[in-house]
């Protein structure tokens, strides 16, 4: 393995780089809080975009509620996709079988790898999702989170052209 061609050819370097603040609110909120302001659904950070990394990386902190929540086994036929725990209990699928997960542990899927996660603890989890490279995969999210508040109600075939458009087949 060797490394990639040069995507940089200036001489001195430039100063490009990007901060963004720990205690910055999320980007999306995919389900709502209670009525004791306990939040159940998602909060996801964007991090790092497809956009903003210049198609190299999309890295988000998913932060999940204490509701069950998280996709049905899937592939991707474009994009890796990366779980790193940072809290709590995830459960996770590598094809194979669902492993709970705890801080610390990362799993890694390839293009056209079988995988899911589901937080099914009852209590808060958080972890890093990484794509490469840098898809939108926030249009995706963003879409979820609109069918999730509005109760909007697809068919079977609008939600397989919902992920055909955003490279996610179920299986």
């Amino acid at each position: 393995m060797s490394y990639p061609e040069a995507r940089y050819h200036g001489e001195g370097g430039e100063n490009s780089g990007v901060l963004r603040p720990g205690d910055t609110g999320p980007d999306l909120v995919i389900g709502a809080s209670d009525s004791d302001r306990v939040h159940t659904g998602t909060r996801v950070h964007y991090l790092g975009t497809g956009g903003s990394t210049n198609g190299a990386f999309g890295l988000y902190r998913w932060e999940m509620g204490t509701r069950p929540s998280g996709p049905s086994p899937h592939f991707h036929r474009t994009i890796t996709e990366s779980f790193y725990i940072l809290s709590g209990t995830v459960r996770l699928y590598d094809g194979k079988g669902w492993t709970d997960a705890s801080p610390g542990d990362f799993l890694f899927v390839p293009e056209g790898g079988v995988h899911a996660f589901r937080n099914e603890s009852g209590e808060p989890a958080a972890m890093l999702l990484l794509f490469t490279p840098g898809a939108p995969r926030e249009g995706y999210f963003e879409e979820l989170a609109d069918i999730a508040e509005t109760g909007r109600t697809l068919t079977g075939e609008e939600w397989t052209e919902l992920y055909r458009r955003h490279d996610q087949y179920m299986v």
